[in-house]
């Protein structure tokens, strides 16, 4: 498929899992949530995982099929994510509630560097720390008006820290039962 038939896809999906997940992470501690909390306590780091998982095949996809050529705000982007999707499988198979310690603070990270590459795009004039020959402005994806691939990337690190804070929160809620 073409980069401007794939391109709204991922966009729509980035958006989507990082809303979705805020919500979760919002609706778990409803009184009634009983079933949800189980599915959050069950298959969390899966969730996370293919979030992690898509949004590296995502940046491969745009580097090695479309041919963009990544930024230094895109390495940074990459080398907090593609340890995710790693630590994430690796959790949602030993279902280890401890990976938490190692995730979270990769993607606050990560969202961190996002946030500051994607005003580097609204903002072009400021100087930038970029010194690759790829400017850090420069924008191969615009999406709906605002989704450039930083803002995809920012999504995808809102969506994994979402439903940590959703696990976190439903283990609490369970073990207060």
């Amino acid at each position: 498929m073409s980069e401007s038939t794939v391109s709204p896809i991922l966009a729509l999906l980035a958006m989507l899992s990082a809303a979705g997940s805020v919500a979760l992470a919002l609706s778990i501690t409803a009184p009634g949530a009983y079933n949800l909390r189980a599915f959050v306590i069950q298959r969390g780091h899966w969730l996370a995982f293919a979030v992690a998982a898509g949004a590296m095949a995502a940046s491969l996809y745009y580097s090695e099929h479309v041919g963009f050529i990544p930024c230094e705000f895109c390495w940074y982007q990459r080398i907090a994510m593609y340890p995710l999707a790693a630590i994430l499988l690796v959790a949602a198979i030993t279902r280890d509630e401890r990976a938490i310690r190692y995730v979270l603070p990769i993607a606050v990270i990560g969202l961190g560097l996002a946030i500051y590459h994607y005003q580097l795009q609204l903002f072009p004039d400021q100087a930038s720390a970029c010194s690759s020959g790829v400017p850090c402005n420069a924008k191969y994806v615009e999406e709906f008006g605002f989704v450039s691939i930083p803002f995809m990337a920012g999504s995808g690190f809102v969506a994994i820290i979402a439903l940590h804070v959703a696990m976190l929160r439903a283990r609490a809620i369970e073990a207060g039962a």
